[in-house]
């Protein structure tokens, strides 16, 4: 064992006490309590998302004639493929609500001000990704939902202004829904959409690591008592812990309420009821209520104000002198998101 230990050591010469230190950078206390750690809750599930997607992979067709054969033979008669499929669906649903959940507790906690502006801005990204990926993976399996979603949101896209018709003709591969498209959405999903969340989630870390956690002091903390604790192994071992009850709930959503198999795509005949996921159902509900063009405009502008906010939070705190408007912002915009979701999943049409 000597000898194997200065072998290794000769050409990975990094000591136990490099890498302590490497590792051990001290967390704030606050990060004991589980809705401050959601950040590694969708990294988690990424990571599960990578493993199914690639096994999924392995029998996926990503051709119109192939797509839902492909898919009912992996639900329906690959071993296990009906779990591995559900565990990527499931996956993909917790990871989107975690990420939603991270960054409303970032906005609430306004842990985007002041140096960390631009962390915030990686973690719109982060968001705005995770959501196409969500878009583009259901928009695979070429069922009705699947071929009409996907021709609803280019026709969407195209109402937008001076980008609208390129970005259509990118997402469709020509004007309308052809034998390019689901090879477009397929690399989508399964390259340029993950790998540009590997590379946020580096920066995100990155950034994290330059500026540090955002600390939140307990009022009622004792005074002697140290504020900070090991990331390793103790901090560590509280993610380890959360990653196993998030397999177990998966484990369990996959078993209970498994993927199924929706009709076949047909373009010649439009379904009665076309409803996205549920984390579009804003999105919908927004654009039954206005008409095409002022929803699309409104959208673009409510997202571009959600990446700007650290600014528009400075800005609006200097003009009403009140600190915690954003609070009652986020709390009037909550109030809203949730009731148009609502609102969408109640109603048949």
């Amino acid at each position: 064992m000597g000898q194997m230990a200065t072998w290794l050591h000769e050409r990975i010469p990094v000591s136990g006490g490099q890498l302590a230190e490497l590792t051990n950078e001290p967390v704030p206390n606050h990060l004991k309590k589980w809705w401050f750690c959601l950040g590694g809750t969708p990294a988690y599930l990424f990571v599960v998302q990578i493993v199914t997607g690639i096994l999924l992979a392995l029998y996926y067709q990503p051709t119109p004639a192939a797509a839902f054969e492909s898919v009912r033979y992996i639900t329906e008669q690959a071993s296990f493929g009906w779990f591995i499929r559900s565990l990527h669906k499931w996956a993909a649903t917790l990871m989107i609500a975690a990420m939603i959940l991270h960054q409303m507790r970032v906005y609430f906690t306004a842990a985007y001000q002041r140096p960390r502006e631009l962390n915030w801005i990686i973690g719109m990204c982060l968001l705005m990704a995770t959501l196409l990926t969500g878009f583009t993976g259901y928009s695979l399996v070429f069922e009705q939902l699947s071929y009409w979603g996907a021709t609803v949101a280019a026709n969407i896209s195209d109402a937008a202004p001076v980008v609208g018709g390129f970005a259509k003709r990118m997402l469709l591969g020509g004007e309308q829904y052809n034998e390019r498209t689901l090879s477009r959405l397929y690399i989508l999903h399964a390259a340029v959409l993950p790998g540009t969340i590997v590379l946020l989630v580096i920066c995100h870390i990155a950034q994290v690591r330059m500026h540090g956690v955002t600390e939140f002091p307990d009022p009622d903390e004792p005074v002697d008592q140290p504020r900070h604790f090991d990331f390793f192994p103790d901090h560590m071992l509280t993610e380890l812990m959360i990653g196993l009850a998030l397999m177990i709930v998966l484990c369990a959503l996959a078993t209970i309420v498994p993927a199924t198999m929706g009709p076949k795509a047909d373009p010649l005949t439009t379904p009665e009821i076309i409803k996205p996921e549920w984390y579009f159902y804003v999105s919908f509900r927004w654009l039954k209520l206005f008409s095409l063009s002022f929803a699309v405009i409104s959208s673009g502008f409510i997202v571009c104000a959600m990446f700007l906010w650290p600014w528009i939070d400075s800005l609006l705190r200097r003009i009403t002198g009140v600190q915690d408007i954003s609070v009652y912002i986020g709390i009037l915009a909550t109030c809203l998101l949730v009731g148009l979701t609502v609102w969408e999943a109640a109603v048949a049409h």
